[in-house]
């Protein structure tokens, strides 16, 4: 019954989904209990910078940018994120291919999940013909 002079922290679920939204589509109330927390955080401020940037590079497709963005990342004392980096640098030629080109798996990735989907409720059932027809009807 008593009233609370300060915000309870969030959850971890709730923060990173919190600096995983863009900060024009948090609700004010969000936006400032963010920004309340990253003024009493240094590492978490640096946090969200990587974080951001890293997100602002895939969206916007610059994959020439992303080794300024590695070195940047390795420059600070977040070791989560080097070993993140590293893996970017094992399959680098990867990673630029990806950030660069409009090339997309996800049409057949999509159709794959569908089949899986079909062939898992049809187990059991009348056999590969009807498994057969339902893939070609769908």
């Amino acid at each position: 019954g008593r009233a609370r002079t300060e915000r309870p922290v969030p959850a971890p679920r709730r923060l990173v989904s919190w600096i995983m939204t863009r900060p024009a589509d948090l609700s004010d109330d969000d936006r400032t209990h963010l920004d309340d927390l990253l003024a009493a955080c240094p590492q978490l401020t640096a946090l969200v910078e990587h974080v951001r940037g890293f997100a602002n590079l895939l969206t916007q497709r610059r994959g020439a940018e992303v080794r300024p963005w590695m070195t940047a990342v390795e420059s600070s004392d977040l070791t989560p994120l080097h070993a993140f980096v590293r893996g970017l640098r094992k399959d680098l030629p990867a990673v630029l291919a990806g950030l660069t080109l409009p090339y997309s798996n996800g049409p057949i990735e999509g159709a794959n999940t569908k089949v899986k989907l079909l062939k898992r409720q049809m187990y059991g059932r009348a056999g590969f013909p009807l498994l057969r027809q339902r893939i070609l009807l769908s």
